[in-house]
């Protein structure tokens, strides 16, 4: 998809998405996913999936996952191009779309508000948000060590995400909305969906799945969970 374009085009191709955000409220959020990537050093293939919570209960209902071939290099602040298309393919093997995506990356914290989640929700037409694991742009204020404190992310006086604490004694996430949702809802919702670890339960049970996709326990395409049964 982007195997053919240098860094110089990838900017002016994030420029152009970024004329097509849309920042406002969503509501009536009854499921939510979390999107990952998994990947073995030195090696073109990407192992994507999402899985797909209800919402508020964040109980599993089904995963998706599908691998993909990629040589475009990773570089700070253009995540997208390297993992949007992954992730595009295991999207379209989901037949009953999430409400919201939660993403291992960022949104509009972003040098041209065109973090992956952005990216991918952009393209997607789906509204998304970024929850990343460490800061990428903009002038941040650590929150206080008490869980659910957080500060704005500032760039030029202009609010682009927060740092929440997750966890005591834990380094803090970073929270951005990405497309179709405001960043104050996406602070909110991300605060809904942290259980027992550093990182929400979207985004930490995505990250589980593929790492065992690429691991050989889990098999590519869409899979609905029956009721009550636990796969991790």
């Amino acid at each position: 998809m982007y195997e053919t374009i240098n860094f110089q085009e990838a900017t002016k191709i994030q420029n152009e998405l970024a004329e097509k955000l849309v920042l406002n409220p969503l509501n009536g959020i009854k499921t939510i996913a979390g999107a990952d990537i998994s990947f073995n050093k030195d090696s073109p293939v990407m192992y994507a999936g999402i899985v797909i919570l209800s919402y508020p209960g964040l109980i599993l209902q089904s995963f998706s996952l599908a691998t993909y071939e990629t040589n475009f290099p990773y570089k700070a602040g253009y995540l997208g191009f390297k993992e949007v298309p992954a992730l595009l393919k295991v999207w379209g093997l989901i037949p009953y779309k999430p409400d919201l995506v939660v993403l291992d990356g960022n949104g509009i914290l972003h040098p041209r508000h065109m973090g992956v989640a952005s990216h991918f929700g952009v393209l997607a037409q789906q509204p998304t948000m970024g929850c990343a694991k460490s800061l990428l742009y903009g002038e941040n204020h650590t929150p206080e060590n008490v869980k659910y404190r957080s500060t704005e992310i500032k760039k030029l006086d202009q609010i682009l995400g927060y740092s929440l604490r997750t966890k005591v004694n834990c380094a803090p996430v970073y929270i951005s909305a990405g497309h179709l949702i405001t960043a104050e809802q996406s602070l909110d919702i991300i605060k809904n969906c942290i259980g027992n670890y550093r990182i929400p339960e979207p985004t930490r049970l995505a990250h589980q799945m593929v790492n065992e996709f690429r691991t050989g326990k889990h098999q590519a395409g869409f899979h609905e969970v029956p009721p009550l049964l636990t796969l991790f």
